[in-house]
């Protein structure tokens, strides 16, 4: 399934590909991209193309940070239709769930969670659809963009920043985080469970700037006429369920249907109904986050198997042969040898 985004996602790729030496239309045009999409920010795109325009840029330049480097100077404005929501919020908490709420206006391919416990928020990021090992650019740049868009109201409001009490990536840690650094305000950690942020609550209850409250009631009401338009799918749904329960260890197709307001049977029939099952994008979801997870060199396979809900190793062995054609130690040595963790 293919899923769209804002060509404002773009925002001052060009100026970043030229400090790294990049010809940014070049790039675009490898990546089956139109030039028009760093004119026109409203372009709908292939969210997919994005992820290997930022994943070649940071290969061909050899600057790994590349998609922090676009995650740095970016403003609330270029979220778009989303930055209106987030402007009239009242505290920095409802800027957050207001990004949730109206994330698809930006980005279909992006979801993001919101736990609560031990008085910290945590923000977890996925993304669907994505190329196996194809996502580190795009889910630093999510990640970073997430960070700024709450430092930007902040220093609005009170001219102070915001320091995450965790920032997490699940893909392993490249030779040089300085950028990681710079940006969060604190030392990044790799080869995690999820990838995103930890706030203190406190840090999400500040108050924002006043604003009109007439404003904020008609941003709401021009938001919510554009997000009953964009209603998703069924199966949209239900991949982004999945990527979230499943490393919670909870993922069954009742707690998925619970999680959606509907019973075990309507995901069925309207799954049905647009030639899809739970059981292979459960199958397909698994297997993205497999990979991902066993990119990473350092962490054992048995815990692998644990987040993508395999209750044995043995269990989790005899799938992995079946879906890739070998065994998991094998895959990982397969691509050691090409070069593929070189990067970190």
């Amino acid at each position: 399934m293919s899923y769209l985004l804002r060509s404002g996602s773009l925002v001052n790729y060009a100026e970043v590909a030229r400090s790294v030496g990049l010809n940014p239309y070049e790039q675009l045009a490898s990546a089956s991209l139109s030039r028009y999409a760093l004119l026109d920010a409203e372009m709908r795109i292939s969210a997919g193309a994005v992820s290997r325009l930022l994943e070649a840029s940071a290969s061909l330049s050899g600057q790994l940070d590349f998609g922090l480097r676009m995650a740095e100077s970016r403003q609330l404005s270029d979220l778009g239709p989303l930055a209106l929501a987030m402007w009239e919020a009242s505290s920095l908490r409802m800027a957050v769930d207001s990004m949730v709420r109206y994330l698809k206006l930006h980005n279909e391919a992006l979801s993001l969670h919101i736990d609560e416990s031990d008085e910290l928020v945590t923000i977890r990021a996925e993304l669907l659809g994505m190329e196996n090992g194809g996502e580190r650019q795009s889910i630093e740049l999510v990640v970073g963009v997430l960070h700024r868009s709450l430092q930007c109201l902040l220093e609005r409001s009170h001219g102070i920043h915001i320091v995450p009490r965790r920032v997490s990536f699940i893909h392993t840690a490249p030779a040089n985080t300085a950028t990681h650094t710079r940006l969060f305000g604190t030392t990044a950690s790799f080869g995690q469970d999820f990838d995103g942020l930890v706030y203190r609550t406190n840090d999400l209850d500040a108050t924002l700037e006043a604003n009109d409250p007439s404003m904020a009631f008609h941003a709401r009401t021009h938001l919510d006429t554009m997000l009953a338009l964009r209603t998703d799918c069924m199966a949209v749904n239900v991949r982004r369920m999945v990527s979230r329960l499943l490393p919670q260890g909870n993922c069954s197709i009742e707690e998925v249907a619970r999680q959606l307001g509907v019973d075990r049977r309507t995901v069925h029939r309207k799954l049905r109904s647009s030639g899809e099952s739970y059981s292979a994008i459960l199958n397909d979801m698994r297997m993205t986050l497999t990979l991902r997870y066993t990119a990473n060199p350092h962490r054992p396979l048995c815990e692998v198997a644990e987040l993508v809900g395999f209750e044995s190793s043995s269990s989790f062995s005899r799938w992995f042969s079946k879906c890739f054609g070998c065994s998991a130690s094998e895959w990982r040595l397969r691509h050691a040898e090409a070069g593929d963790f070189a990067a970190g």
